[in-house]
C-alpha cells in the first residue's frame, strides 16, 4: 500500500492528507479496537472531539499501538459549552488528560457558536506555549472564517467542513486558499446518502482504475487538496479507504464528479436557528 501523502500547513508542519475519524464510534472497546486497527493499517492522523465522548478510548489505542508519538497526528475539538477563554483552557486540559497525551497536533473549535473568539485567544496561547502544534476551526463558512482570519493573531491552520461529491463547496475552498487555510473534509462519504458506495458515476470512474466508488470519491477530494478522515469499524474497509495513493483521476473524471454537486447540504443546515440552539444547549459535562 502506497505511503499517505502530506500537506504543509501555514505554520510549516506536515499533516497527513488522509486520516481516521471516530465520529459516532461508541466509547470503550469498539472505539479502542477501531483506532488500534486503523493505526496498524497505516493511518497516522486520528481525528476525535470532546463531543464524540470517546477521547479516552482513542488515548488507550494510541498507547496500546506502540507507535512513537511523533509519528502520529492527533486532533480533537473544543465543544460549544466550553467556547470561552477560560472554558477553552480547562477543556484543553481535560482532553489532554482523556487522551493521555502531553500535547496535541491540532486543536479545533468545533462550531462557530458561543464566545469562540475568547476560545481562540486561549488556543493561540496554547499554540505559543507549544502545547498544541496547530489550531483551527470546524464548520466556519466563508463569512465567519474571513472575520476570524482578519482578527486573529495566529491564522487558523485548518477548517474542517462538510465536503463530498454532493456538496463540494468550491467557494469555501477558494476562501480558504485566499488565507492559506487547509480544508479538511468531514463526511467525505456524505454519510451514505445518494447511494454513494454504488453511485453509477463514481462506480464507472472507479472501474477505470480497478477501484471502488468510495475510493474514487476519496481520491477526488485529495486531488482538490482536501484532507479526508473517513470512518469505518471494519478493517477491510479501513484498508480500502487507505488504498487511494497509487492512482490519479483524470481531468475528465474530476469534471464528471463536479456535475454531482447539489450546492447545499442534506446533512445539516448551519443557517437554521433551531440547529444553532441545539448546538448551544447540548452539554457534554456538568
Amino acid at each position: 500500500m502506497n505511503r499517505i501523502e502530506t500537506t504543509r500547513l501555514n505554520n510549516g508542519i506536515q499533516m497527513p492528507l488522509e486520516g481516521f475519524g471516530v465520529f459516532q464510534v461508541p466509547d470503550g472497546d469498539v472505539c479502542r479496537k477501531a483506532v488500534l486497527e486503523a493505526i496498524e493499517t497505516g493511518y497516522r492522523l486520528i481525528d476525535t472531539a470532546a463531543a464524540y465522548m470517546n477521547e479516552e478510548a482513542v488515548g488507550k489505542a494510541i498507547k496500546e499501538s506502540g507507535v512513537n508519538r511523533n509519528e502520529l497526528f492527533i486532533t480533537t475539538k473544543l465543544w460549544t459549552q466550553d467556547a470561552s477563554y477560560e472554558g477553552a483552557k480547562k477543556a484543553f486540559r481535560t482532553s489532554l488528560e482523556n487522551l493521555g497525551l502531553d500535547y496535541l497536533d491540532l486543536y479545533l473549535i468545533h462550531q462557530p457558536v458561543g464566545d469562540y473568539y475568547g476560545a481562540y485567544r486561549a488556543m493561540e496561547e496554547l499554540c505559543r506555549e507549544g502545547r498544541v502544534r496547530a489550531i483551527g476551526v470546524c464548520n466556519f463558512y466563508p463569512e465567519r472564517l474571513t472575520d476570524l482570519a482578519m482578527h486573529a493573531d495566529i491564522m487558523p491552520a485548518v477548517n474542517q467542513i462538510e465536503l463530498h461529491p454532493f456538496f463540494q463547496q468550491e467557494n469555501a475552498l477558494k476562501n480558504m486558499k485566499e488565507y492559506g487555510i487547509q480544508p479538511e473534509a468531514w463526511g467525505p462519504f456524505a454519510e451514505g446518502r445518494h447511494d454513494i458506495f454504488t453511485h453509477p458515476v463514481l462506480t464507472e470512474i472507479g472501474k477505470k482504475y480497478s477501484k471502488s466508488a468510495a475510493q474514487a470519491a476519496l481520491r477526488w477530494n485529495v486531488q482538490r487538496g482536501v484532507v479526508i478522515i473517513p470512518k469505518s469499524t471494519h478493517r477491510e474497509r479501513m484498508e480500502q479507504n487507505l488504498d487511494i495513493w497509487d492512482f490519479s483521476l483524470s481531468e475528465e473524471d474530476m469534471a464528471e464528479i463536479a456535475k454531482l454537486d447539489l450546492g447545499h447540504s442534506e446533512i445539516v443546515d448551519h443557517s437554521d436557528p433551531a440547529f444553532i440552539r441545539m448546538l448551544s444547549e447540548r452539554k457534554i459535562h456538568d
